[in-house]
């Protein structure tokens, strides 16, 4: 890890219900309460946004969002604004998420869209990218991460950029059976720092952190962290469960 300092972030997805996610709040909040050189966030679900916030308040995780819509209000039902994440606590959302890309459907064009206004809003940003097994084997994936970091990014700039982290998903190693090693991590890191350096120039590129977003798990946190380009992890299926998702945190600080 480089002298950024590292961002881990726990993704609970669809998961959890209004007690269970209390109180893996309430214990983060408990056993992370000292630690320090480190920042860290958990995203829950919408209908438990405000209790989970609740349960962290004075302690050092952050709570985020897994999603927002760009418009202020209106007639988009189902849909959740950046000013009522913010009314119960939330002052992070993740932008561009592989699953809301792959199995949601959105494009590139939505996922700017939520970044430019979130930022807009005030909010921190964890941009996601990430290639799928069939764009690795064809050999496109730093071209596929440039692409969607440039699309994501277009119109960010000066003050805002620096509220923006990057989260680098290898799609094809999530739940697939394929293992993405801290080399992989390593390589298609060091590649969106670079495609960085050349949309907002290499200060900014130097300071961005990049998650790492690929089945991270206390047994290999510590080899993937170790990397110069990793800055921390955006976690899903460990963040669920406290004893990981703690042990992550602590591998994040080194």
């Amino acid at each position: 890890m480089g002298a950024r300092r590292p961002f881990v972030g726990g993704n609970w997805k669809m998961n959890l219900h209004r007690a269970e996610a209390t109180e893996l709040a309430g214990n983060l909040a408990r056993r992370l309460s000292g630690i320090e050189g480190v920042d860290v966030a958990v995203c829950p679900p919408f209908p438990y946004l405000a209790p989970v916030s609740e349960a962290l308040a004075g302690g050092p995780v952050r709570l985020g969002a897994q999603d927002a819509y760009p418009e202020p209000n209106g007639a988009f039902t189902g849909e959740v604004s950046l000013s009522m994440l913010q009314d119960v606590g939330a002052g992070v959302v993740l932008a561009g998420h592989s699953e809301r890309r792959h199995e949601i459907g959105e494009g590139d064009l939505l996922v700017n869209r939520k970044v430019r206004a979130a930022l807009e809003a005030g909010m921190e940003v964890i941009l996601c990218v990430g290639e799928t097994l069939a764009q690795r084997e064809a050999g496109q994936t730093h071209a596929i991460n440039a692409a969607q970091l440039f699309y994501g990014l277009a119109g960010v700039g000066g003050e805002a950029i620096k509220r923006v982290t990057i989260a680098y998903e290898p799609v094809w190693a999530i739940g697939t059976g394929h293992t993405a090693t801290p080399d992989d991590a390593q390589s298609a890191h060091a590649a969106i720092r670079e495609a960085l350096g050349r949309l907002a120039g290499e200060s900014v590129a130097k300071r961005t952190r990049i998650q790492y977003g690929g089945s991270v798990k206390p047994s290999n946190a510590g080899e993937i962290f170790a990397q110069p380009d990793v800055d921390g992890g955006l976690i899903g299926g460990a963040s669920l469960k406290e004893d990981d998702f703690v042990a992550i945190v602590e591998a994040a600080v080194g």
